[in-house]
């Protein structure tokens, strides 16, 4: 499925927001391939001005245009039903954490509310494939097992690891 090469680092706005929020960089990444992922020039990589309206991913070429189609956006569905940037934030539960729409299209501050909830989910002590589950769905159940499978497979290419161990999911560096 994803194409990330074995070892991937993350790129420096990921470590630097995990690393301000005490986070794992490794686990932002792959939240972030999983929730905004797209190909180009042949790899996988989280796409900043991507949007997911009611279900259905969007993206732009520019931050103008991703933001004209977030107004869009908002004239057809209400904000619970909006994700928007590397880390989806969902404008109707997360408007706490923004002041504008379009700011979560800057991709420095998306990043930096993504590693915030991640943070926020994080039980000390706990394997971070729960705390990835609890980032997209808190409630948990079946939502949040799929989407720990699904984020799980990332984090393993990115670490170069395909069998991480519960004990190694812990203590990610």
């Amino acid at each position: 499925m994803a194409e990330v090469q074995a070892q991937e680092a993350p790129p420096p706005a990921y470590r630097v927001a995990a690393q301000r929020a005490g986070i794992p960089s490794s686990v932002l990444y792959a939240v972030a391939l999983q929730e905004s992922g797209t190909r180009f020039n042949g790899r996988l990589v989280p796409w900043p001005w991507t949007l997911n309206v009611a279900g259905a991913s969007r993206r732009f070429a520019t931050r103008a245009e991703a933001c004209a189609g977030l107004h869009q956006a908002l004239r057809e569905a209400p904000p619970t039903r909006i994700d928007a940037g590397l880390g989806q934030i969902n404008l109707g539960y997360q408007r706490h954490r923004y002041g504008q729409p379009c700011d979560l299209l800057d991709p420095y501050r998306n990043l930096g509310i993504a590693a915030e909830i991640l943070r926020e989910q994080h039980n000390p002590g706990d394997d971070w494939l729960l705390t990835i589950g609890r980032y997209h769905r808190p409630a948990g159940g079946t939502p949040a097992a799929r989407y720990r499978h699904s984020v799980g497979q990332h984090l393993a290419r990115v670490l170069g690891d395909a069998r991480l161990d519960a004990t190694a999911r812990r203590n990610l560096p």
